[in-house]
């Protein structure tokens, strides 16, 4: 389609972009890439300042960029097309959306889909093969379920909710409206509940469940678990990342964004906003307040306060973990040197 027509699906006035100034450049699109890879009909987008070489070199016919009129400068004067946007990555994201559309299977349910006689299907639904519906589930209207999903007795999925191949749902869990839960994770299964006696660990049953509020999205091979009473939950909006495990009983807030591998323990309480970066480990019960974030690999301990950035392991003020990290690779001139004003002591005492 035409740069105008991208626009025009994007929402972005004709005056933010470079058709205002060349209205004959309106180049063909048929896709979008990264500066970098960008080939002659593709649209790309550039962040900042920073990145103010990459015009000079990229091949993309259309470019997104920041309200910087140097950067546009730069594009006109290699004739590339521009629109400009206070956030370019944003509207990046939604570009794509106007380029691709993810694979949507039709309305209908597959012969090989075994379906209690208790369940209750809504409008529009669309069910893969050999998908295993158990007794008393709910889903809503437009829930997409690819092939081999298991979903367990009591199961509530909300409208427009997403369900990838091969992945596990098990008792009481609560889905709310618009979730995505990909290929091979595992919602509501048992959390690790034992206690220990003379003859062993005694099994605590896992009575609870989870609830995932409206627009969770859980990555491949993922866990979230039930607790023994109570329930797990995860607030609307937060994103978790391939491999994330959520402990039994821990509550997460809205808009949360957990990534890859990173591990939470029972009963941790996340607030709203957090961040977590890959490989985190949370101890149990800890508490982190809302905006906190914790660098990758941290071990979060105790109570992390509202909008802390921590790193290290245990978690430490990122400005503290900075300085330790600059005299870690110092730590063996600095033993020799203590070793030698040691010495020096020594001597003087006997003196």
């Amino acid at each position: 389609m035409k740069l105008s027509e991208v626009v025009q699906q994007l929402g972005v006035p004709a005056t933010q972009s470079s058709l205002a100034q060349q209205p004959q450049l309106d180049p063909d699109l048929s896709s979008v890439m990264a500066v970098d890879a960008a080939t002659p009909g593709t649209l790309s987008y550039i962040d900042g300042a920073k990145h103010a070489a990459q015009i000079q070199t990229t091949q993309a016919s259309v470019l997104i960029l920041p309200h910087n009129e140097t950067l546009q400068a730069a594009a006109r004067d290699r004739d590339i097309a521009w629109i400009a946007t206070a956030e370019p990555r944003l509207l990046f994201a939604q570009a794509i959306a106007v380029f691709y559309q993810p694979f949507q299977p039709a309305p209908e349910i597959h012969p090989t889909a075994v379906i209690h006689p208790t369940a209750t299907i809504g409008e529009g639904v669309a069910i893969g093969a050999n998908v295993v519906i158990q007794a008393n589930v709910t889903v809503g209207n437009q829930v997409c379920i690819h092939p081999n999903v298991v979903i367990y007795p009591g199961v509530q999925l909300g409208d427009r909710t997403l369900l990838h191949a091969n992945c596990t749902i098990h008792e009481r869990t609560q889905i709310g409206q618009e979730c995505v839960i990909h290929s091979g994770a595992v919602i509501g299964a048992e959390g690790f509940g034992f206690v220990p006696t003379a003859q062993g660990w005694y099994k605590m049953q896992q009575s609870g469940r989870v609830v995932l509020e409206d627009g969770v999205e859980v990555g491949c091979n993922a866990a979230v678990d039930r607790p023994a009473v109570g329930e797990t939950r995860i607030g609307r909006q937060t994103k978790l990342d391939n491999m994330v495990h959520v402990g039994h009983g821990c509550q997460i807030g809205f808009g949360c964004a957990l990534a890859a591998q990173v591990g939470l323990a029972g009963g941790v309480e996340v607030g709203n906003r957090v961040i977590l970066a890959g490989q985190v480990g949370v101890a149990n019960e800890a508490k982190l307040g809302d905006g906190a974030i914790a660098s990758s690999k941290t071990g979060v301990h105790g109570v992390i306060p509202p909008g802390q950035v921590v790193s290290g392991y245990p978690g430490v003020d990122h400005k503290i973990y900075l300085k330790s990290s600059a005299i870690y690779s110092r730590l063996p001139e600095m033993y020799q040197t203590l070793k030698h004003l040691q010495k020096r002591l020594e001597a003087l005492e006997n003196q």
